[in-house]
């Protein structure tokens, strides 16, 4: 993997612990998060932490977390908005990275918190995800985030 990649699914919940939903394209604002997401009202249950205006996890991840742990997480399960591909994600905390027009700085990296693995009701996510659990971050300029975007460092 590469700083370079795509976004291959979108998903937002309206409200905490609601399910989230895919999206074929989602506006972020800057300072304020993806519209119609919980976080984007400060609704989340991380909405009082700082730069988490989206949230972000690697196909590999879960691909690995599957091949290692036999747990599947379909796209959107794992409550991250940006599903990405061929772009490893903890290499971005602290960088400043463009998505398709917009500018997010990563933040610091979603590890996986016992939420989940309640939400979920499935033992072990937790610890599968251990520093694969994605990555936050800040929306810095605003735009839309569609399906096939680039990611890319600034």
């Amino acid at each position: 993997m590469t700083s370079t990649g795509t976004i291959r699914a979108i998903h937002v919940a309206a409200e905490q612990g609601a399910p989230m939903e895919p999206r074929e394209s989602v506006r972020a604002v800057a300072g304020r998060g993806l519209e119609g997401d919980r976080y984007f009202d400060t609704e989340g249950t991380f909405a009082d932490r700082a730069g988490s205006d989206c949230t972000l996890i690697e196909r590999e991840a879960l691909e690995g977390v599957e091949r290692d742990y036999d747990i599947a997480l379909e796209d959107g399960i794992h409550r991250r908005n940006l599903t990405t591909e061929g772009v490893a994600l903890n290499h971005l905390v602290g960088e400043r990275f463009r998505v398709g027009d917009l500018v997010c700085e990563g933040t610091e990296l979603c590890e996986p918190c016992s939420y989940l693995e309640a939400h979920l009701e499935r033992e072990g996510v937790r610890e599968a995800l251990v520093h694969r659990g994605g990555l936050r971050a800040r929306v810095l300029e605003s735009g839309v985030i569609r399906p096939g975007a680039t990611i890319e460092r600034v």
